[in-house]
């Protein structure tokens, strides 16, 4: 399989779809830089520890690191993605399925951030290709072993951020309760900078190699392979998917921020700090062990985790409410979504 991308163009003139496939992919990749990535830098915001304009510079720049400088790293989270579904049969009917399972997510990513919802892209992608696998094979289409790491990384999303922010906050509180504020509060600033920078980098990790993923799928299929587990990662294609990340970040980063950082619940700088702490190593170990999570899901229920230790009202639940249902719809809303439109694809 020739994946330079010379050998793309030769395919792309055979199968057209692909070209639309790896079209979707970049779109889809926007629109997880303008509703995933800014998550990384909300709590930075909401401190006053960076100010919009630098925290979305600095989360283009740290997503677009964190893509290629993992994919070198660790494959684990693309090798999930690759073995959950089968798109196995027909060359030209897979390559319809998967255009239809990428749809289908793009639909679902553009009503919640116009709702300013900082939905999970990557559920929704999870979601759209699944949907488009049971059209392709039915539920044989589906790998259920592979599939259950993604129960797995969001429940651990959800479990490890809220208890690890609480966690965490109290630890700081305790550490530095002899120290006078003012004094701590550069070291807080510092901290929070470096957590901010991690936690772009991990994003990038994380979600970049979802979505490479897809393409590096829709590439196997046009070749007649049923697998892409033994794919690589061409450098052009990494390139183009950080790019499309940054560029969705500076789109739609701030909308984001609002909902995350300032209505949900209001942080001091040493708040910031175990939020963030929280969810770059809820994301880390993620990404180490092939578990696809969402940095919404790590990234929101540290903060409320944080805000809930000083007492559960200082979260305002209504929003968090909106998120999570959000989240709970992700999964059948976007799978029905991949399912109509493959099958409906699969026609032509």
């Amino acid at each position: 399989m020739d994946l330079s991308l010379m050998g793309i163009l030769t395919q792309v003139a055979a199968y057209p779809s692909l070209a639309v496939i790896i079209i979707l992919v970049i779109l889809v990749t926007i629109i997880s830089g303008a509703t995933d990535a800014p998550n990384a830098i909300a709590t930075a915001v909401s401190t006053r520890c960076l100010t919009p304009t630098q925290a979305l510079w600095l989360a283009a720049v740290f997503n677009f690191v964190g893509l290629v400088g993992m994919t070198y790293i660790s494959t684990a989270v693309a090798h999930t993605m690759f073995n959950m579904v089968d798109f196995s049969g027909d060359t030209h009917q897979a390559l319809m399925a998967l255009m239809a399972a990428m749809i289908g997510a793009i639909i679902w990513g553009i009503f919640c951030w116009w709702r300013g919802i900082p939905a999970s892209k990557s559920h929704s992608l999870i979601a759209g290709i699944t949907g488009g696998a049971i059209a392709m094979n039915g539920f044989g289409g589906v790998i259920i072993g592979e599939w259950m790491k993604v129960i797995y990384g969001m429940v651990f999303s959800l479990v490890a951020g809220f208890l690890l922010g609480w966690v965490l906050v109290r630890g700081v509180e305790v550490a530095f309760s002899h120290v006078n504020r003012r004094n701590s509060r550069g070291v807080f600033v510092v901290v929070q900078d470096i957590c901010a920078i991690l936690l772009s980098f991990l994003h990038g990790a994380q979600d970049g190699q979802k979505f490479m993923s897809i393409a590096i799928l829709g590439i196997a299929l046009s070749f007649g392979m049923e697998s892409a587990d033994q794919a690589g990662f061409p450098l052009w294609l990494m390139i183009t998917c950080s790019v499309a990340i940054s560029a969705g970040t500076f789109l739609g980063g701030k909308r984001i921020i609002k909902s995350v950082a300032m209505d949900m619940v209001k942080l001091e700088k040493y708040q910031g700090v175990a939020a963030s702490l929280s969810t770059v190593v809820t994301l880390f170990v993620s990404s180490i062990t092939g578990m696809p999570v969402s940095t919404s899901h790590c990234s929101t229920s540290a903060i409320m985790g944080v805000g809930a230790s000083k007492s559960v009202k200082r979260v305002n639940w209504d929003i968090a409410k909106s998120m999570v249902t959000a989240w709970v719809l992700t999964f059948p809303c976007c799978g029905l979504i991949g399912f109509a439109l493959a099958k409906v694809f699969m026609l032509f």
